[in-house]
């Protein structure tokens, strides 16, 4: 009696390999940067809105503004860097909008049914987020660099590092948010009622020292407060003139903070919704 025939099935029928993370994550991320340039009406708003702010901002409270004792700074120079944070806030959370606007028009299905892993979506979303911030971002911080703050090239290159950081974990924190929502209008609640607090009581606009004692202590349980101090830091060098947490302590909790967004973000999207329904 001969041996058994085994046949091995056609290649064409072979499954094709499972593809990896960081390659879809970045397909996902390019798909978010073309979408933004392809809006002009959003490039526009966002190189514009921040300037517009910040003068009107500086120019109405630089009168009233009490410089540390000893100090000379002049309320568009404390204003600066929160300035910085309130644009990488704004465009990484509405950056997340899209996933929304993707739900709707069924992309969103189409990805979550792919064969990639669920950790190359939340990233893709995430890193195209943080690019579009940090980029925003980094046109006002060379524009303060000529008209505002002169910087040394570390210091430059120590405030991007703080800016990436704040953005992706903002970019985490807007997917936790936007994944449960099935519409834009919710969102722009949640903004309102949440997420401006946030970069309030952050010292974007106003330092903690002088606050009344519980206002103090809510903005010192903020995670965003945190990373702007880090960035004042990097920004003004070791001895900045105002009062702020160390910068170890700064960069861990702004590390935790983005740690926990990632993992809430990656938690969150295997968790089903009425949008992904319909």
């Amino acid at each position: 009696m001969g041996e058994p025939i085994v046949t091995r099935p056609s290649a064409a029928f072979e499954a094709p390999p499972a593809p990896g993370i960081l390659g879809p994550a970045l397909t996902l991320a390019k798909r978010e940067l073309v979408r933004f340039l392809r809006q002009r009406n959003r490039v526009a708003s966002a190189l514009l809105q921040p300037i517009v702010i910040f003068v009107l901002f500086g120019s109405a409270l630089n009168g009233s503004f009490k410089a540390p004792s000893g100090s000379d700074t002049h309320y568009f120079e404390y204003l600066f860097p929160g300035t910085i944070a309130m644009i990488l806030m704004f465009t990484a959370i509405f950056s997340t909008i899209s996933i929304i606007e993707d739900r709707r028009e069924g992309f969103l299905q189409s990805v979550l049914v792919a064969p990639s892993p669920r950790l190359s979506m939340v990233l893709g979303k995430l890193l195209g987020g943080t690019a579009l911030a940090f980029f925003q971002a980094l046109i006002f911080l060379i524009a303060g660099y000529f008209f505002i703050i002169p910087m040394t090239p570390m210091a430059l290159l120590a405030s991007c590092g703080m800016m990436v950081l704040i953005a992706f974990a903002l970019c985490g924190l807007g997917f936790i948010i936007a994944w449960r929502m099935d519409s834009t209008q919710g969102f722009h609640a949640i903004m309102m009622l949440f997420l401006m607090p946030m970069l309030m009581l952050s010292g974007a606009f106003f330092p903690a020292q002088g606050a009344p004692a519980w206002l103090s202590a809510t903005m010192h349980a903020n995670p965003l407060y945190y990373g702007l101090a880090g960035l004042r830091h990097t920004i003004y060098g070791a001895n900045p003139p105002w009062e702020l947490p160390n910068f170890q302590l700064s960069l861990g909790i702004s590390i935790a903070f983005a740690l926990a967004t990632v993992a809430g973000s990656v938690a969150i999207s295997g968790t089903r919704t009425t949008g992904d329904l319909q």
